[in-house]
């Protein structure tokens, strides 16, 4: 192919290198495989994929009798979608129940890439970058990203989440679902919004390669992040409820809600909350009496209709004096944001600018998730991933951030739009606080939500 004739040899040497599982496919064996243009700056700094099939490899023991053909027919391979980068790599395949088979790949263009075959790999459609069902674009850095067709007949991918173009930052990993759907061109997959699926305490570590298991009913995935080979057991619920935002309809979590308010409530403009959970805490186990990671969390939903963008709007506000405790307010990006505070150092993060807009009835969730350390923002039930913004969507907290109560016994909620009047301590005592006139419903959750739970509860409206 071209790839080869213009590389520094002439195609005399060729280079190439594996990472993925061969598919069969109509009777024959598909194995994927990425040609290198050239090595430089980055290691790679062309290539691009072909499928090499054999029909009697599997019939056939005598190696040499084997046959094998390259494709796409033509002179080159998958490569990044017009106007895309030199990089397209480590394509994974799956067949369809139609019979055409999609690949998804790796570019350096802050998106992974998309194509599908409906002639068993001789030809494919133009590359385009990888969509959610709601079309909006996917994001993803130079990293392995894998798509398995699951016993089911639905899919799983496993990529990042964020628009880097380089080898670093994977960790977490985020998992989408697929299902099929007619389309005229024939079947295509639609693929859910993400969860977080596995993670690493230490952000550095990159773990890749991974593969996925199924046992018995059970899924695993199994990874490496450069000196270990590991093996992890998913929740099918988790899974479930991924296929199940592809559906219609949609109800609102219940599970560890611990504060339900609307503007219709007897309390017209008030709220009591219990504490919330804390993060970590002393381990009197441990030798040192070090620290023990509880890896719990909490999240806010609103329903909110700001009249207008401008910043400094406190729409709640649990922190003491001192600032020890938690907020959401809005910044100069047009955006919302949330502090955390516990006294002893603070972190923040906002949603997308892009998202929110005055004079409209919108959902807004946050959660704090203590297991990775990470916070997400929703938005009328899309998940914030930066869009054209910034790479990621999503922000890391301190892991030494103990809790956000505004005190060790009486945390409470102090929320008011622009304007509104401090609450003295014998407020605070009683914990009955005013709640913000944009707001119209305030869920609070002791745990962190998963992104189906937030788009159930976008779903089900005010209900």
């Amino acid at each position: 192919m071209a790839i080869d004739r213009e590389n520094p040899y002439g195609g005399k040497i060729r280079y190439f290198w594996n990472v993925g599982k061969p598919i069969i496919h109509e009777g024959a064996a598909l194995v994927s495989l990425h040609k290198v243009g050239g090595l430089g700056h980055g290691f790679f700094t062309r290539s691009e994929g072909v499928l090499l099939r054999s029909e009697n490899i599997m019939t056939e023991s005598d190696p040499e009798k084997i046959v094998w053909e390259t494709l796409p027919e033509g002179d080159a391979g998958l490569r990044a979608p017009p106007g895309g980068g030199p990089i397209a790599e480590e394509h994974s395949y799956v067949a369809l129940s139609d019979g055409a088979i999609y690949s998804v790949y790796r570019t350096i263009d802050g998106h992974p890439a998309f194509t599908y075959s409906r002639d068993g790999g001789r030809s494919w459609m133009q590359p385009a970058y990888k969509r959610y069902a709601n079309n909006r674009l996917m994001k993803h850095p130079r990293a392995a990203n894998f798509v398995w067709k699951c016993d089911n007949g639905k899919y799983l991918y496993w990529f990042h989440n964020h628009g880097g173009n380089w080898y670093e930052d994977r960790n977490p990993v985020w998992l989408c679902a697929g299902i099929e759907a007619d389309t005229d061109a024939g079947r295509v997959i639609r693929w859910s919004q993400p969860e977080i699926a596995l993670y690493d305490d230490d952000s550095y570590v990159r773990m890749s390669y991974p593969d996925l298991v199924e046992d018995a009913g059970c899924y695993y995935l199994v990874e490496t992040q450069k000196e270990k080979a590991r093996v992890h057991q998913l929740d099918p619920t988790l899974l479930e409820g991924m296929w199940s935002q592809l559906e219609a309809g949609g109800s609102p979590t219940t599970e560890n809600c611990i504060v339900e308010w609307n503007s219709a409530s007897a309390l017209k403009d008030q709220v009591a909350i219990p504490p919330l959970p804390r993060l970590n805490t002393r381990d009197h186990q441990r030798p040192d009496y070090g620290a023990l990671d509880l890896r719990s969390g909490f999240t806010v939903e609103l329903w909110l209709q700001l009249d207008h963008l401008d910043s400094g709007q406190r729409l709640l506000d649990a922190r003491a004096d001192s600032g020890q405790g938690w907020a959401l307010q809005t910044t100069e990006r047009g955006a919302v944001e949330i502090i955390l505070n516990d006294g002893r150092g603070e972190s923040r993060w906002d949603c997308d600018p892009d998202m929110l807009q005055a004079g409209r009835l919108q959902q807004l969730a946050v959660i704090v998730d203590g297991g990775p350390k990470i916070i997400s923002f929703y938005v009328d039930g899309v998940l914030c991933d930066g869009g054209p913004f910034r790479q990621f969507g999503w922000g890391r907290f301190s892991q030494a951030l103990r809790h956000v109560n505004r005190s060790d016994k009486n945390p409470i909620i102090a929320p008011g739009s622009t304007g509104a009047r401090d609450h003295t301590p014998a407020e605070a005592d009683a914990q009955r606080v005013e709640i913000s006139s944009a707001i119209r419903k305030l869920r609070i959750y002791d745990r962190y939500l998963r992104t189906s739970e937030v788009i159930g509860n976008y779903r089900s409206g005010l209900a």
